[in-house]
């Protein structure tokens, strides 16, 4: 199982290196090859070293949303069938949020994945999407399935997307 959290963790190491850690007998080719499919490879070549550069304990010298693309990248170069995201995108930046979006079927492609979030911009193409409240099991079903039964997943759903009724967007 290959695990990506909303508080990524990187060692004292190169980009590479940490990027490696799922597999260590990767190429520096597949290292690449798979930040490239998460979108990380272009942010990575303006560093200092490029994949050689150090990011230090915790990855202090890369933004948040840096150091998940890294994990993405991590995940996806260890190729295992099942990867759990935990909150993967809470702590990125929008911008930051929709690159991971748009790379999530090269990382979920041919994989189970369990992902837990609460920004559901993240499940809303999943095979089946399962609401828990207090514990509770509350609602299953695909997002389409779940909007036109109008229960809680469509009070969240409408919450975080769509424009109260009779409320104008202000526009500067």
């Amino acid at each position: 199982m290959a695990y990506v959290l909303q508080d990524t963790f990187l060692f004292s190491g190169s980009v590479a290196d940490n990027i490696r850690y799922g597999k260590p007998s990767a190429t520096d080719e597949q290292v690449m090859a798979a930040a490239k499919a998460v979108g990380a490879d272009e942010f990575i070549r303006q560093m200092k070293d490029g994949y050689a550069t150090d990011v230090e304990e915790g990855g202090v010298v890369l933004s948040t949303g840096r150091r998940q693309l890294i994990s993405f990248a991590r995940a996806l170069l260890a190729d295992l069938r099942i990867l759990i995201l935990d909150e993967a995108t809470l702590l990125v930046d929008t911008q930051t949020e929709k690159r991971i979006q748009a790379t999530m079927s090269v990382l979920l492609k041919g994989r189970t994945a369990f992902v837990i979030a609460h920004r559901l911009s993240t499940i809303t193409k999943a095979d089946q999407i399962v609401v828990v409240e207090d514990g509770e099991l509350v609602e299953r079903g695909t997002h389409q399935e779940l909007l036109s039964k109008r229960g809680r997943y469509y009070d969240l759903y409408t919450m975080a997307f769509m424009e109260p009724a009779g409320v104008e967007p202000i526009v500067l």
